[in-house]
């Protein structure tokens, strides 16, 4: 299927895109995990671990959405 066939299907709300692709071989760019140590003071992982809570997310799952929103305004921001 050609590009502009495969736009078109998945532009058109009534037509199933999934039968075109190929999800065995799918990946996502940049998506790679890369482990990285921070050390933070015991009243920030406090205060982390209380709003993770809140949140009903992990730790590690709320730094990462903040670290991610504040790079993606940043890009947004600058250009």
């Amino acid at each position: 299927m050609k590009a502009h066939d495969f736009d078109k299907k998945f532009d058109d709300s009534n037509e199933d895109i999934l039968d075109a692709l190929d999800l065995e071989k799918a990946i996502r760019p940049n998506q790679h995990q890369k482990r990285v140590n921070v050390d933070f003071p015991t009243w920030m992982v406090d205060s982390l671990d209380k709003e993770a809570n809140r949140l009903g997310v992990t730790r590690q799952s709320l730094i990462k959405m903040w670290v991610a929103d504040k790079l993606e305004s940043r890009v947004h921001w600058s250009g």
